[in-house]
């Protein structure tokens, strides 16, 4: 299969639209990216032209996109590249989607913290290995660090 896999590093444009469909969920939302240009005359950064896309994505990673991502959020998308024109009322129109493998936040302009979710039938030891420790849990390690350093 010949699929065009981009990597596209932006902000979620709006919220994220989670349905449920006959083989798992769906979930869409529009992705913004603007690049940011070295103005060598003026001596700072300008923004370049903004394009958006729809970014769509299927079964768990929609589920976990609609819970994970708000408007205005700095994300990295990685997917395939798919490219479709139509004709609404007499003008052509180009559409350009992003059919999601991948999405995370841009960690180079702020921090996560990860939950991974527990799937239903996994055994109660795996279970307990991948629970989400909380606060208290993330404050210890972090004072482990501290101490440690």
């Amino acid at each position: 299969m010949n699929d065009t896999l981009v990597t596209l590093v932006g902000n979620a444009a709006t919220g994220v639209e989670f349905r449920e469909t006959a083989t798992g969920g769906m979930a869409r939302f529009r992705f913004a990216v603007t690049p940011r240009r070295w103005d060598r005359e003026k001596q700072l950064w300008a923004d370049g032209h903004t394009s958006f896309y729809t970014v769509w994505a299927w079964r768990a990673l929609a589920w976990n996109l609609s819970g994970s991502v708000s408007v205005g959020e700095p994300l990295v998308v990685h997917g395939r590249l798919k490219v479709r024109e139509e004709e609404r009322g007499g003008q052509h129109r180009t559409f350009v989607d992003i059919e999601a493998v991948a999405v995370g936040h841009d960690l180079t302009r702020g921090t996560a913290a990860f939950r991974r979710l527990v799937k239903a039938g996994q055994a109660p030891a795996a279970r307990a290995a991948n629970a989400d420790p909380g606060p208290t849990g993330r404050q210890e390690g972090a004072e482990a660090l501290a101490s440690a350093s």
